[in-house]
């Protein structure tokens, strides 16, 4: 049985890729114009949520917010757990009322048509390059005087095991937000890990479903400035987690 349910995961995930690439494809030449001059970019985010809520649409991922709380002004720093590539595909569409870059990892700029989008909006990590790591930091904040916000995945990845557990956070975000003084946004997916496993593990779990996510109580300006590094880490990590263990009590309860 866990096969069958292995081999629908895998045709499931080869349609979204599918769709994500006719989008890709159709979307590249206004894409291209607009990213041309820096004034412009900013529209360039008005096709990512269109592009979010056509993948909602045709891969079956109805969004159910189950916490709502308001967003600080712009710019901010979203950070999430990350277990899935939907974490990516639907955050447009979810957070639409203000432009955000990604901040991510550098490996996905080896895939033609995606270079192109990453590159105009986002800011690649070189993780095996501390350099360059050190020169996605100064984009982030040369993106954030602009009036971006930015989203980093504290994981720095997605966990290789123990799906929905997090690993710990790195400290990139919580440092960028006390050296900008920027609030700081939580955020939780609980149902991502198994409704678009990673790609790699051929027949994990993929299927459509609910979305679930959560929009915590951001940390404050004031409160960033009068707490640690390691404070706001461990009460995002708190907050983004506590979601995830009450969704999903009978996996944590294996570890």
């Amino acid at each position: 049985m866990q096969k069958i349910f292995g081999v629908f995961g895998l045709i499931w995930k080869l349609y979204i890729a599918l769709v994500f690439f006719i989008f890709a494809l159709l979307f590249y030449p206004l894409f291209w114009v607009l990213q041309l001059k820096s004034t412009w970019r900013k529209h360039g985010f008005q096709i990512f949520i269109l592009w979010s809520w056509l993948l909602r649409i045709f891969c079956l991922y109805p969004v159910r917010i189950k916490l709502n709380s308001p967003l600080p002004k712009a710019p901010f720093i979203i950070v999430s757990n990350h277990s899935s590539y939907l974490d990516i595909f639907l955050l447009p569409s979810i957070l639409p009322q203000h432009p955000f870059a990604f901040l991510g990892k550098a490996e996905i700029l080896k895939y033609p048509i995606v270079r192109t989008y990453f590159k105009a909006l986002n800011i690649p990590v070189y993780r095996k390059n501390k350099s360059k790591a050190g020169q996605a930091l100064v984009q982030a904040k040369k993106a954030m005087e602009d009036g971006w916000s930015i989203v980093i995945f504290p994981e720095g990845t997605i966990p290789e095991e123990h799906i929905p557990q997090m690993i710990p956070f790195k400290n990139g975000a919580f440092r960028l937000a006390k050296n900008l003084n920027v609030p700081v946004l939580p955020l939780t997916f609980t149902q991502n890990f198994h409704l678009f496993s990673d790609p790699t593990q051929i027949l994990g779990p993929a299927h459509p479903g609910v979305v679930e996510v959560h929009i915590h109580p951001y940390i404050s300006v004031e409160e960033v400035a009068a707490s640690s590094i390691e404070e706001i880490s461990a009460k995002c990590f708190d907050l983004i987690e506590t979601p995830i263990r009450e969704a999903h009590p009978e996996l944590f309860k294996k570890l």
